[in-house]
């Protein structure tokens, strides 16, 4: 196992567990890896640490058995591993469902997991470790988040009706995300047939187990119904017609076969073109649906507009296949940068009468938090989404002649159709004048209160003596805990639960340009961070020792992660006030001070940083000042966004010609 490993049995830091080797004489040597990634006996540090009593209680079970699990091997194999512990909860032979042969000691393993896993539900279990192999793997594995999946399916219900459809195919099913989701929709009784395939045995393997640990469908039924190879160039399912199709397939993949597929009588609209791989696994669901079946794909943005496409969209409009597109918002899938789509098709006999197009624009549907990273309403989105299908009135959504559709470019992007009412128009600039004027209120008392400081006269007092962060901290007058990388596995990225604690980046800072504004596509979970990152609470000050992005504020209600070259400062509030320290420290001359000046990645010694030494009641002065100051700041910060706001929402009104007529 590595330090890594070390430090989250013990609940600490890798920087203690480096510390524990240079300090104890008996700590165990490495019998394995490199001087930069030492790799350590599992059993001898077990020893160790119970002796010296540094094991966390609660590293028990899975933290104790993941070393293990990990020193199996790569991705691969582990993963196997894993579907060999999920089979044997299912209760069924691995040798069946497992295309690989396990040694002894893997079987062993699988052993050990299985009786620590009988303490719960199987189900659980499974998935709790399949979670922890895919943090493991997250930037080889893209899964399709849960609450995304359960979206998808509901689409697909809502266009394919009443009573349970007798095959659900997902053609790149991954790690069985849209399958499991189907299931749970449809399939309580098992007579729904679950089909699947990956590319990928391993992956493929996994949905197999997924499906039977669940109860989802029986294990004969999966052992047929789930396969792996690659679906573009050998369709294993070719003969089967599917009432709905869900996946996500891969996209950006230039090597998908165009050559090999140049006459593949699945082109009915047209033949992808070799940058169109996306557009190849649109026809493949269509060509695997049954008359009437319904399949929704989660697509990359660019497949609606891209010029090299606009043939196949334009033929999928006229036959009155594609019926939908919804653009979700940024965040709903990886890459969590973009907003994806979602194209909703439907495979009819004949090409339906003055057929029209709904376009969803549902990439604002966010929520606005604390920490102020926007999560994605999925309640909301759900609610608009579904309604918009069944034919309702729905801001955001319109339904458009296909006619309307079909020019030279075919560019079927949500957010080019739909139209802003004058009625919503009308609301936003009522609500942004309203709020502009209460920011205005605020800036004009501000402005008041601070406008009366000015500079003591020179030589009318001696300025105070100044100490410094070290000087403080070697007093005991605050604790200074620097910020770390946070390994891959613990993060979770995207939209995440509301459980889960910020982790903050000096790049963050960068982009922004303001403490408090970053929109944190990055969390870890409590349990993940317990004992083991930099945390900042609420009281305490963080200190971002980077030149370029220099700042320092107190944290005033939520936590967050710290990464790199940020600092945590708790203090001792009978010597120090939070407030005072935060807004002495910011100063841009004690950034120029304490700065190295070496090259253009400069860096604050966030120790040498000076501070005045005043009494704890002259420093309560000070902060209401600093108080008063970081209010004004980010006023005016408001205040130019709420006037951006207007100013877009009266260019709209203008561009659309619906200001009033003066008489």
């Amino acid at each position: 196992m590595t330090l890594a490993g070390i430090a989250r049995i013990a609940g600490v830091g890798r920087a203690a567990v480096s510390n524990w080797r240079r300090r104890h004489d008996d700590f165990p040597a490495p019998v394995g890896g490199t001087d930069v990634s030492p790799q350590f006996s599992l059993a001898e540090v077990e020893r160790w640490l119970e002796d010296q009593k540094k094991i966390r209680p609660a590293a028990q079970g899975l933290d104790r058995l993941w070393p293990q699990l990990e020193a199996m091997g790569d991705r691969d194999v582990t993963g196997m591993v894993i579907a060999a512990v999920g089979a044997r909860l299912a209760q069924v032979d691995e040798h069946t469902v497992i295309p690989v042969k396990l040694s002894t000691e893997q079987r062993r393993l699988v052993g050990r997991v299985v009786d620590l896993a009988a303490q719960e539900k199987p189900d659980k279990s499974f998935e709790r470790l399949l979670a922890r192999w895919l943090r493991v793997h997250t930037r080889q594995i893209v899964t399709t988040p849960a609450v995304l999946a359960d979206l998808m399916v509901e689409v697909a219900a809502t266009l394919y009706g009443p009573g349970n459809p007798s095959t659900v195919l997902d053609p790149a099913c991954g790690t069985g995300s849209l399958l499991r989701a189907a299931a749970q929709r449809w399939n309580s009784s098992q007579q729904t047939e679950l089909r699947g395939q990956d590319r990928d045995p391993v992956l493929a393997t996994m949905t197999a187990i997924r499906l039977m640990v669940s109860g989802a469908a029986s294990t004969d039924a999966v052992r047929t119904g789930v396969t792996a190879a690659d679906t573009l160039l050998d369709d294993i399912h070719a003969a089967v017609e599917a009432d709905v199709v869900v996946s996500s397939p891969p996209s950006n993949d230039r090597d998908w076969g165009y050559s090999e597929l140049a006459t593949d009588p699945r082109w009915v609209f047209g033949q992808p073109p070799r940058t169109e791989p996306e557009l190849a696994w649109v026809q493949h669901a269509v060509s695997a649906l049954a008359p009437g079946g319904t399949a929704v794909l989660l697509l990359p943005p660019g497949v609606a507009s891209r010029r090299a496409g606009r043939r196949i969209r334009a033929a999928l409009l006229r036959s009155g296949t594609l019926r939908a597109i919804v653009a979700l918002p940024p965040g709903a899938a990886a890459p969590y940068g973009l907003g994806l789509h979602l194209w909703v098709l439907r495979k009819s006999a004949e090409p339906p009468v003055d057929a029209e197009f709904l376009v969803v624009d549902a990439k604002d549907r966010t929520l606005p938090t604390a920490s102020g990273r926007p999560e994605i309403d999925w309640s909301g989105l759900s609610d608009q989404v579904l309604r918009a299908l069944a034919g309702r009135a729905v801001q955001g959504a319109q339904s458009l002649p296909v006619i309307d559709l079909l020019d030279e470019r075919v560019d079927l992007t949500p957010a080019r159709h739909v139209p802003v009412t004058t009625e919503a128009l009308g609301d936003d600039l009522r609500e942004g004048w309203k709020r502009l004027g209460a920011r205005l209120g605020e800036l004009s008392g501000l402005r008041d209160l601070l406008a009366d400081i000015e500079p003591a006269p020179t030589g009318h007092e001696a300025a105070p003596a100044a100490t410094t962060m070290a000087d403080l901290e070697r007093a005991g007058a605050l604790e200074l805990r620097g910020g770390q990388a946070v390994a891959e596995q613990q993060l979770h990225r995207g939209d995440v639960s509301r459980g889960g604690v910020p982790v903050v980046l000096v790049s963050d800072l960068l982009l922004t340009g303001a403490p408090g504004q970053w929109m944190a596509a990055r969390t870890v979970s409590d349990q993940a961070r317990a004992g083991t990152l930099t945390v900042a609470q609420a009281g305490d000050i963080v200190v971002s020792g980077a030149a370029r992005s220099f700042d320092a504020w107190v944290v005033t209600d939520y936590r967050m992660v710290l990464g790199p070259q940020l600092y945590a400062v708790s203090v001792e509030e009978t010597v120090l006030d939070p407030w005072f320290l935060a807004g002495c420290l910011r100063a841009p001359a004690n950034k120029r001070q304490a700065g190295t000046h070496a090259s253009t990645s400069s860096r604050v010694d966030v120790r040498r940083l000076q501070v005045p030494r005043l009494s704890l009641s002259e420093q309560h002065f000070y902060a209401d000042v600093f108080r008063s100051l970081t209010a004004f700041e980010q006023t005016l910060r408001d205040l130019g966004a709420e006037g951006a706001g207007l100013v877009q929402s009266i260019s709209d009104l203008l561009a659309a010609g619906r200001l009033p007529r003066r008489e």
